[in-house]
């Protein structure tokens, strides 16, 4: 569980670099709600976009962005409702995946835009 758990930051840690490097600005990190968390929350232009993280060493048993599932998708978009309510946004909204393969030593990032 821990190294899933060290896998799990580690990939968050990638995406936020990736995410700035293409401009986008990091608003949260590890957004925590009573429904579950939202990994980064960041800013495209005048879009509030949610980005769920999924991080594998490997893709032996598929991409990961495969496991953002129906159900998890439903879950997502309810703390990104919790999120703007809470903080009184009105903003477009938007989803992304960022899906890493992290093997020797190297890291695949596939930014998934507007993945659901």
């Amino acid at each position: 569980m821990c190294m899933i758990k060290t896998l799990g930051s580690r990939g968050e840690d990638i995406a936020a670099d990736f995410l700035e490097k293409k401009g986008y600005k990091i608003i949260r990190r590890n957004y925590k709600t009573p429904l579950g968390e939202a990994d980064i929350i960041v800013k495209d232009n005048n879009t509030i976009v949610f980005v769920e993280v999924k991080a594998r060493t490997s893709d032996a048993f598929g991409q990961p962005f495969e496991a953002v599932n129906y159900r998890k998708q439903e879950k997502f978009k309810k703390i990104a409702l919790y999120y703007l309510k809470h903080n009184k946004i009105e903003s477009p909204v938007r989803f992304d995946v960022v899906s890493i393969i992290s093997q020797n030593g190297k890291n695949e990032v596939n930014h998934i835009i507007e993945a659901f």
